[in-house]
């Protein structure tokens, strides 16, 4: 996903000591915590770098602290001028990702990885009645055999073999060593082999066995971890911790093995189209996959009517971006969006007579293809964010409110409440606020609302919002340039009556109602100093400012309400998850290890539980990620 940090300064950006004509401290403050890929740019737009990350927001930022870097980063970090990023499900995908992009890219700054010589593979040799499975680095088509990976770890790799020798027996020799041997070797002495290379097995049963260890290679096997998680708690309950502790180890071994890596694999050519909107904007993430592998992403803000479909946002982008402009772009045999698209057969056909060959619009796809779906939709959401929270967005934002309110000034502070609960059950009202900046999410604030009759949400906005202002009439908060209030005539009117009450009488107040149809686009304004009613055409750049704020108070409510409600409870993360009963809870924390190292899995890790299914891992993840 490419978030470009090259925006244009606002008015108190560029200031003297600044070495980058973009402004870093911003950049990094809405940068996304989740593993990924990063690219260096330099002021012609050429690559300097290209970087992988567990957590992109502390990597990015280790670049740009004050003391510390060595020579050759400081001459890096000189010439960057702009960043893009990229999202990916897991560390391991983000590790492929960056091998992929170094090898395309080549960029100066980057002196490893320049091939597949890093990564390990596991490589299954070609011996037709017993092939063995071997350590490599590197991959090379000499030799035939079936090869896996790569993988993130030599170590891991090593370790997982010695296990697969434990479990199944495989031997490990070259081939050579295996035609001149007359009697066992030491691995048949340990119980490592079965000594095919005397005939001690047959070649039927030792197959049988290579199958099934390269069945669990590709994750098809997940009993072998369930004796492992039970051969644990019975080395637990038994006392004997070292060798439980080996057992974990085994475990996060096997897992590192059995991790699918949803950037580099069998897929073929595609393009991936992924849309988000909110706020009154749209975002189009392009993901590029040829050969199976991602080689890179694109991004585009469209501009669009309100009024169209997501279905209708993506034909009339798909004919521009194939058909249009001077240069004709590749079209490959796959097109894959996660929406219907309007139009969407006579598009296939016309993009078919100019490819010259079959091109299909795909919406429902399996495996790795759906991977690369979501990979593009959570790219697209993470855009978007990053986009609406730009500086260059809320400036241009906050002089069309200015002149939309008829303020005296530019607002530099604005606060938005809204109320949220369950059947009136732990009722929540939160406070967010947003500067020139945009979201201020330090000044953010939740108050518990207490003694009011449950499911009244006039007497909890009447009890945040005096609670908040009496504070700042005596002096000890913030005072604001502009209040919003997320609700209709009642909400405001007592929100005035508050005003009234503490004689503030400067400060507007504006009432956000979602109008009769409910629709992002048809929300009705309400001034609560004159009572007049109005809307705002879609398109303005002041309503996508009170859409976003309106949005978050609305988000940040919510998530303080299940907080609330399920620390009332004495529920776990995954208690309040429909579908995931106790042996479900259990059967995941085993797995995982703990709730930390299950919030670090990606979906495709989660499916690997029994019992757990796609959609229900999506659920899962979604909570644990608050998305």
């Amino acid at each position: 996903m490419p978030i470009r940090s090259d925006v244009a300064p606002g008015p108190e950006e560029g200031k003297e000591g600044d070495s980058h004509s973009f402004d870093v401290k911003h950049f990094l403050k809405r940068l996304t915590e989740r593993p990924g890929v990063y690219r260096m740019y330099d002021a012609a737009g050429g690559i300097l770098y290209v970087g992988k990350a567990r957590n992109l927001k502390k990597r990015v930022s280790s670049y740009f602290r004050k003391s510390g870097l060595a020579p050759k980063t400081e001459a890096l970090v000189s010439r960057i001028e702009s960043i893009e990023v990229t999202i990916t499900g897991s560390e391991t995908e983000a590790l492929l990702l960056e091998q992929n992009l170094i090898k395309s890219l080549r960029p100066p700054y980057n002196i490893l990885l320049r091939d597949d010589k890093s990564y390990p593979y596991i490589y299954r040799s070609a011996h037709d009645d017993y092939p063995s499975l071997t350590f490599r680095r590197g991959r090379s088509k000499k030799g035939g055999g079936t090869w896996y990976g790569p993988f993130p770890s030599s170590g891991a790799v090593k370790e997982s073999l010695n296990i697969l020798q434990k479990i199944f027996r495989i031997r490990s020799c070259s081939e050579s060593y295996f035609r001149n041997r007359t009697r066992p070797c030491l691995q048949y002495q340990i119980n490592r082999c079965t000594a095919p290379c005397v005939g001690l097995i047959s070649p039927e049963d030792y197959l049988a066995d290579v199958r099934r260890a390269t069945m669990f290679l590709e994750g098809k096997n997940p009993a072998i971890l369930q004796d492992l998680l039970s051969a644990m708690e019975e080395a637990s309950k038994s006392l004997e911790f070292e060798k439980a502790a080996a057992y974990r180890d085994q475990l996060n071994y096997l897992r590192h093995v059995q991790e699918q890596q949803s950037v580099d694999g069998e897929g073929g050519d595609a393009d991936v189209v992924a849309i988000a909107q909110d706020a009154g904007v749209v975002c189009i993430v392009v993901i590029i996959v040829r050969g199976g592998r991602v080689l890179g992403t694109k991004d585009y803000f469209p501009r669009y009517s309100i009024e169209q479909s997501e279905g209708e946002l993506l034909s009339a982008f798909l004919g521009q971006y194939y058909f249009g402009g001077s240069t004709r772009r590749e079209i490959p045999p796959d097109i894959l969006v996660p929406v219907d698209v309007d139009g969407q057969e006579l598009l296939s056909q016309a993009l078919s007579e100019t490819a010259g060959r079959d091109t299909r619009i795909r919406r429902n796809v399996r495996g790795e293809r759906r991977r690369w779906v979501e990979l593009a939709m959570t790219n697209a959401r993470q855009t978007l964010l990053t986009h609406l929270a730009s500086k260059e967005t809320v400036y241009r934002r906050l002089l069309a409110l200015k002149d939309l309110l008829e303020l005296p000034e530019t607002p530099s502070r604005m606060e938005c409440f809204d109320i949220s609960h369950s059947q009136g059950e732990n009722t929540v009202a939160s406070c967010v606020v947003f500067d020139e900046n945009g979201p201020l999410k330090s000044d953010y604030r939740l108050y518990n609302i207490e003694g009011v009759t449950a499911g009244d949400d006039y007497a909890a906005m009447q009890q945040v919002l005096t609670r908040r202002y009496k504070r700042m009439v005596s002096g000890e908060g913030k005072r604001p340039d502009l209040v919003f209030i997320d609700g209709g005539k009642g909400q405001l009117g007592i929100a005035k009556a508050v005003f009234d009450e503490l004689g503030i009488s400067d400060i507007p107040l504006i009432g956000v109602a979602k109008g009769v149809t409910r629709r992002a686009g048809m929300e009705q304004l309400i001034d609560a100093m004159t009572d007049a009613v109005f809307r705002v055409p879609a398109d303005s750049p002041a309503l996508h400012l009170i859409q976003h704020i309106r949005d978050e108070s609305h988000r940040f409510a919510i998530t303080g309400h299940r907080a609330r409600r399920d620390k009332k409870r004495r529920s776990s993360t995954l208690e309040g998850i429909d579908g995931v009963g106790p042996k479900r809870r259990r059967d995941l924390i085993r797995y995982f290890g703990g709730i930390q190292d299950l919030k670090k899995a990606s979906v495709e890790e989660m499916t690997k539980v029994q019992g757990i299914s796609r959609n229900l891992a999506e659920t899962i993840y979604a909570v644990l990620h608050d998305e």
